[in-house]
């Protein structure tokens, strides 16, 4: 008797992206001024990312990976809809939450308390159920007494600490987390990657950036190693983690 697996949805699918960024060669406000109707010759067009193709299944844990500026925080925001691709286009499925610039998310003269409800918001949760999740999203956290302070007085480990406590208590089924957890102290660190961990029990799809080889090799099932905007391996952690560091040279 012959028994049909049911195939594993797709959350994510990123089709032949493309990022160009404009570099202005103008040093000021003048020179912009005075090279107005010159202006193409006085900027360049920089790929962050070129060509990129993958597909991301439900409840994997993908790792993206490369040298600085090979493009993975650019493709992490493309994924996460930050930015819009130049090219090509990216489908997605389910709630997505987002950790990545350091702050990013955050009105600096809001308190934590209202950037709580604020990004809450965003992500698509009602008033109630955000104030269900508030005492847990604090408690997490860690930032005790100053909830009620500005966030523009926090500091970058405070930041990362609410921003990721929001994150992970929206009960995302995407959660997209960059180089931003190197900031936090390491007990905090531990306890993000035990939530992590939490979730890819639970099922739950996430897509990593980091620099840390070690993190990755734990975390993550599957690498993308991208170099100079395009990917040059897809595979297994191992072996991607190899391919990582061959693309550095001799």
């Amino acid at each position: 008797m012959s028994t049909t697996l049911t195939p594993i949805p797709d959350v994510i699918r990123v089709r032949e992206v493309s990022k160009r960024f404009i570099i202005r060669k103008d040093k000021s406000l003048k020179e912009r001024i005075v090279n107005f109707k010159r202006s193409n010759r006085y900027k360049d067009d920089f790929w962050a990312l070129r060509d990129v193709d993958f597909t991301i299944t439900a409840g994997s844990t993908v790792g993206l990976l490369g040298a600085n500026g090979s493009g993975k925080s650019t493709l992490l925001k493309v994924i996460g809809g930050i930015i819009d691709p130049t090219d090509g286009f990216v489908e997605r499925r389910g709630r997505l939450a987002a950790l990545l610039e350091l702050g990013a998310g955050f009105h600096p003269d809001l308190t934590g308390r209202e950037n709580v409800f604020l990004n809450a918001s965003i992500l698509g949760l009602s008033r109630a159920q955000t104030e269900g999740y508030f005492d847990s999203i604090v408690d997490f956290a860690e930032i005790g007494d100053f909830i009620d302070t500005q966030v523009k007085f926090y500091s970058s480990g405070m930041y990362v600490r609410l921003a990721f406590a929001i994150a992970v208590h929206v009960d995302p089924d995407v959660l997209l987390v960059d180089e931003v957890l190197a900031v936090g102290d390491e007990p905090f660190q531990k306890k993000c990657m035990d939530k992590i961990k939490e979730f890819q029990a639970e099922g739950r799809t996430i897509v990593f950036v980091s620099h840390s080889a070690d993190q990755v090799a734990d975390l993550c099932d599957r690498v993308v190693v991208l170099s100079h905007g395009s990917v040059i391996f897809d595979g297994a952690t191992v072996a991607g983690i190899e391919a990582l560091r061959s693309s550095f040279g001799p």
